[in-house]
């Protein structure tokens, strides 16, 4: 059933890795499998056996031709650096070539401890499991790049964190888990052909465009390629309001793909200071601060660069900062292309990022809900009936001020009504994964063994932008009884 693994990061120098084989667990179980991804990755579905796949996405059986590891990193925790953390949990199978020609890792989670694990069980309680495979299967449904969930599996295994909960193992695809913290574990160590073995892999993978370019160009043109990647990356979860919640340089993908899913949650009443994180006590990533710990986390990546960039890493900094420094020019520059098309303009006037402010202040003086303002406004361009809108907004006066600056700024648009309203639906999603939808979720899979909320929820986030019917309560903002205001790692 499996498709052929290429093994790619298993040659690669020994030391940039521990061979590490899943261990067994008692009585796995297949909770969910996701039958499109495994199809886009070459699966020969024609053969699925759910018993022989639930031994493989267990851990309990290696697959044919797979030769697991554990990948070595570092990482700046909360601004503190961590010379090794590395899998500690986790396990790479191999990397196996998609129905697109791309090459893709696929892991588990979960399974079992590795030489990596600081003391650690190397388990996964099976709440973190489900939040990840549906938070990341939202963000691919709403054109975020992320990694991807291929299989959900219990263990029939007790794990201890807060309190004991059920054990599961996560089978997670990635266009490869090389991290900002990758680099930095081999830097402390002074290990620069390491370095460059990284380095030119991310390129191979990731940026081969790159491929042609050599000496030290080649390697600050990779830091700047990361840079703009990252920017755009962070833009998307700005213009939805999402909160990775744990931007640490271990969790920074040099693919440009949104890496853990532990402590994350989307945001619902629009408040730039909003953190849910409770191990982020000092609020270091919350929703406002996002985009200039990305910064921070790729000046790190860049430090890792320098030798390579040149000989002598003193004269590197210079062309090293100036492409730092020319960060916030170009996130801003995607963040605002990102608005705008929320706010349906496609094209770009110099007054559009005080419109945008505007919309902002309106909607945080009026703890409007994120999600629903936007999708609201396309009904507004479509029909000019402000009043469901409106009612959104605590305090509506600001939004009031502000809709007829909009108005007059959609006339300078080549478009009706109707068709903006389209293109504004076709990217404000109408479905998020709420926490409260969530934590149900989760709630009735741990503690009832009823995974049918996790399906129906996961169908729902599928389609985020579609109205459904009969689902409107999977829109809706949780009530004050139902509010989430912390959520946890799971580690």
């Amino acid at each position: 059933m499996f498709p052929d693994f290429t093994l790619r990061y298993a040659r690669l120098p020994a030391h940039l890795f521990t061979r590490f084989d899943p261990e067994p667990v008692t009585a796995p179980r297949l909770v969910a499998f996701n039958r499109p991804l495994a199809e886009e990755l070459g699966f020969d579905l024609t053969a699925y056996d759910e018993a022989e796949a639930t031994q493989w996405f267990s851990g309990n059986r290696v697959p044919p031709g797979a030769e697991p590891l554990a990948q070595a990193y570092a990482g700046h925790q909360f601004g503190n650096f961590v010379p090794r953390l590395g899998d500690g949990r986790a396990v790479l199978l191999g990397e196996v070539t998609d129905r697109h020609g791309q090459l893709r890792d696929i892991q588990l989670k979960g399974a079992g401890c590795t030489p990596f694990s600081r003391g650690g069980d190397g388990r996964a309680p099976l709440g973190p499991v489900l939040r990840e495979y549906l938070v990341s299967e939202a963000m691919h449904a709403m054109g975020v790049p992320a990694t991807r969930a291929l299989a959900a599996v219990t263990t029939g295994e007790r794990v201890f964190r807060r309190t004991p909960e059920p054990g599961a193992v996560l089978t997670r695809v990635a266009k490869s888990h090389l991290r900002v913290g990758t680099f930095q574990y081999f830097a402390a160590r002074g290990d620069t052909e390491a370095l460059r073995v990284l380095a030119d892999l991310a390129i191979e993978r990731h940026y081969p465009h790159l491929s042609s370019m050599t000496g030290g160009e080649r390697y600050l043109a990779l830091l700047e390629a990361v840079l703009a990647r990252q920017a755009a990356l962070v833009a998307k979860w700005m213009g939805l309001g999402f909160i990775h919640g744990v931007m640490n340089t271990d969790n920074t993908a040099i693919s440009g793909e949104t890496l853990d899913f532990g402590p994350c949650a989307f945001m619902e009443a629009y408040d730039p200071r909003t953190v849910f994180s409770s191990v982020d006590a000092g609020a270091r990533y919350a929703y406002a601060n996002q985009p200039w710990m990305t910064q921070w986390n790729i000046a790190r990546l860049g430090e890792t660069l320098l030798p390579l960039i040149e000989k002598n890493p003193e004269h590197a900094i210079e062309p090293a900062t100036a492409l730092l420094e020319a960060y916030p020019d170009i996130y801003e520059a995607e963040w605002l292309a990102v608005m705008r098309t929320k706010l349906g303009l496609e094209r770009e006037e110099t007054r559009d990022r005080a419109l945008v402010d505007a919309l902002l202040e309106a909607m945080h003086h009026g703890r409007a809900d994120f999600t629903l303002t936007f999708r609201q406004l396309a009904d507004a361009a479509e029909t000019e009936d402000d009043e469901v809108l409106v009612a959104l907004f605590e305090n509506p006066g600001a939004i009031r001020d502000w809709l007829p600056r909009w108005r007059e700024r959609l006339t300078l648009e080549q478009a009706g009504g109707a068709a903006i309203a389209s293109r504004m639906r076709s990217v404000n999603p109408l479905y998020i994964p709420r926490n409260h939808k969530v934590e149900e979720a989760l709630v009735a899979a741990a503690e009832r063994d009823d995974f049918g909320t996790f399906a129906t929820l996961g169908e729902v986030l599928s389609q985020p932008f579609t109205e459904q019917p009969g689902r409107e309560a999977y829109a809706r903002p949780a009530a004050l009884d139902e509010r989430v205001f912390r959520t946890f790692c799971g580690t």
